[in-house]
């Protein structure tokens, strides 16, 4: 598939430089359903797009929670864009400014890629270089099963951390907009999707 093709040089190339068409509701995912109990952590993501909430998982993926959340928490993510759509596959954000300059990041993490934790339509998992252990703060979310991005026989996989729970049609018409060539990347929304804010739900909220 050229657009897969596309992804896994140009992902790495991001990542290098700078560090399901279902209803769209907690049940449209169900074939996720071993990723999460109700008394998980969520977090809501507040898009230009809209809001989508997702679940994380810090019982199977303790180190790359904890770090997604250390970046939430201080206000990282807040005015970085989705920078790579990829219909029929994912949407990646986290790590560029509306003008896709880079923002620093911390150390990168380990890769806790394992296949209890699957990328699944409606997933979200790191992105990180070719080298397994190079996630930082760039994440992104799963369109379709994308099997071939689990730890396997010829590599170590991309690191599932939680899952859209509510808000998925917020995700898939983010996947609709217009994408092209800029600043040396492709795939990059014409239209710029900011991440507004990110927060934890309140458990009496759910």
């Amino acid at each position: 598939m050229p657009a897969v093709k596309r992804f896994l040089s140009a992902f790495c190339f991001s990542v290098l430089t700078a560090s399901v068409a279902m209803s769209g509701t907690a049940n449209a995912d169900d074939s996720a359903s071993d990723l999460g109990t109700q008394d998980l952590v969520k977090v809501d993501v507040i898009t230009s797009e809209g809001r989508f909430t997702i679940q994380l998982r810090p019982d199977v993926a303790p180190e790359t929670v904890a770090n997604f959340m250390e970046y939430m928490r201080s206000g990282y993510y807040e005015g970085t864009v989705f920078h790579r759509v990829i219909p029929g596959f994912m949407i990646q954000g986290g790590g560029f400014t509306e003008q896709l300059q880079r923002k620093q990041t911390s150390p990168p993490i380990r890769n806790e890629a394992t296949l209890s934790l699957p990328n699944l339509r409606g997933t979200l998992a790191m992105a990180r270089t070719n080298a397994p252990d190079s996630a930082t703060a760039q994440f992104f979310v799963n369109l379709i099963d994308n099997d071939f991005l689990n730890p396997n026989s010829r590599g170590a996989g991309y690191a599932v951390f939680g899952k859209v729970v509510s808000g998925m049609d917020v995700v898939d018409a983010i996947a609709t907009l217009q994408t092209g060539p800029r600043q040396g990347m492709n795939d990059v929304p014409l239209q710029t999707i900011r991440i507004e804010s990110m927060s934890i739900v309140d458990s009496s909220d759910q």
